[in-house]
């Protein structure tokens, strides 16, 4: 299949991974250009993958008439400008979580992408990681019942990760956004928009040089009134649990799916119409990770955003899907500080 698709990647952390499309010979898209503010890694990056083009300047990835699709894994507080860029220079976007870390900037990001018609992307990996996805389509055929509440946590210690990413304490990250983001949306993924949120905060000391509340407790409410909960933890010494971690627990069945640092896991769930209730349990090894993990994972959304582009279809999660989760984070943020329940704005 010709590789008649171009792909510029902003940003050459996780955005590598995205490179690893060049080697699927069923795929269009192909990753042309690469831009990072470290010359001497992004040079080595390029030859390492016999990508061509390389530059410090956004402005100049973007403007490269080769280039159909950008890539936005830079810092998050980042997103808005290189999205916007893109999007204002007529290329079709895909951005990794968390879209953008304001409202506003993700409600302008919503009025572009209608006003041109362009395709836009939110790269939340969750969604497509195999045991979550087989989640997903247990709710949708009804094997658990309705769902009474359900629960997801993302627990990280983060202490390793910062040397590598110093941009987390310079900007600084804002781990509600940046962190909290993966379980809510996930949640928001099987039961829609959020209505309400009351949120908790509070600042671990195993990261003195980080400024932020760096754990987070959430309830939430969903539309259909469902209700969740969140745990957002990166300030603690990783306890014996998984990464991340599902719940949901309904009147026919429940289950429990987890996300290991091998990025392996396993999904375990009884029903309620097999006596004696035993436990069945699916395993599901580990995928090729790529640069900073989710390696296999990427290629899905991948694969899904050039279907998108082939039947003219809306990629899922799309740029309002994208909205939504930043005003979930927006509203849990002035729960805390209000001590409130607020309401989530989904009016996008």
């Amino acid at each position: 299949m010709a590789k008649d698709i171009g792909v510029g990647v902003i940003g050459i952390g996780m955005g590598l991974t995205v490179a690893a499309i060049n080697r699927d010979p069923a795929s269009r898209l192909e990753v042309r250009a690469l831009c990072a503010t470290r010359p001497e890694r992004l040079a080595a990056a390029a030859r390492e993958r016999d990508i061509g083009f390389v530059t410090t300047d956004h402005h100049e990835l973007i403007a490269r008439p080769d280039i159909d699709v950008v890539g936005v894994y830079s810092p998050d507080h980042l997103h808005f400008e290189h999205a916007r860029a893109a999007l204002e220079a007529g290329k079709h976007v895909i951005c990794t979580k968390l879209m953008v870390t304001r409202v506003e900037d993700a409600a302008e990001l919503v009025r572009l992408v209608d006003r041109t018609g362009l395709k836009f992307l939110v790269g939340q990996t969750m969604r497509f990681e195999p045991k979550f996805a087989t989640a997903k389509r247990m709710v949708d055929d009804g094997d658990l019942g309705e769902i009474a509440w359900a629960e997801a946590h993302y627990v990280h210690d983060l202490r390793h990760v910062l040397p590598l990413t110093p941009w987390r304490l310079t900007a600084p990250q804002d781990l509600m956004y940046g962190g909290v983001s993966h379980p809510a949306d996930l949640l928001r993924w099987f039961f829609g928009n959020v209505k309400s949120v009351h949120a908790l905060a509070r600042k671990g000391k195993i990261m003195p040089d980080y400024p932020l509340p760096d754990n987070f407790l959430l309830n939430l409410q969903f539309e259909s009134g469902l209700i969740a909960r969140v745990l957002g933890s990166y300030g603690v010494v990783h306890p014996p649990m998984p990464m991340m971690g599902l719940g949901l627990y309904g009147d026919q069945g429940s289950l429990q799916a987890d996300f290991t640092d091998q990025r392996g896991g396993q999904l375990k769930y009884v029903l309620d119409r097999v006596e004696t209730l035993p436990v069945a349990t699916m395993t599901f090894e580990p995928e090729r990770e790529g640069a900073y993990g989710h390696g296999e994972t990427v290629l899905r959304y991948l694969r899904h955003f050039e279907e998108c582009l082939a039947t003219g279809s809306e990629p899922s999660p799309s740029v309002r899907d994208g909205a939504r989760s930043v005003a979930t984070c927006a509203a849990a943020w002035e729960s805390v500080r209000t001590g409130k329940v607020v309401s989530v704005s989904n009016d996008y």
